[in-house]
């Protein structure tokens, strides 16, 4: 999936990796995607309330390898 704009979270714990992704989508366009990438297990069940709390919307999530993959897409 292509991304606009791609923010590395990894070593951060919660809730870094929310406050930095909240912090990118507002200087992004609406329908701009940002891809995360977080190292914090706990960031998975974080994106999702995070979605379904600013209505941005929760396009994938990897969590095949070590690094925990989130996309979003800017309302």
């Amino acid at each position: 999936m292509n991304a606009d704009l791609e923010l590395d979270a990894r070593g951060l714990n919660c809730p870094l990796p929310i406050l930095k992704a909240k912090k990118a989508l507002a200087g992004m366009a609406s329908g701009q995607v940002l891809k995360v990438i977080c190292t914090d297990a706990g960031s998975v069940r974080d994106f999702q309330a995070f979605a379904k709390q600013t209505g941005n919307e929760l396009l994938q999530q990897d969590l095949g390898g070590p690094d925990f993959v989130t996309w979003l897409k800017r309302r």
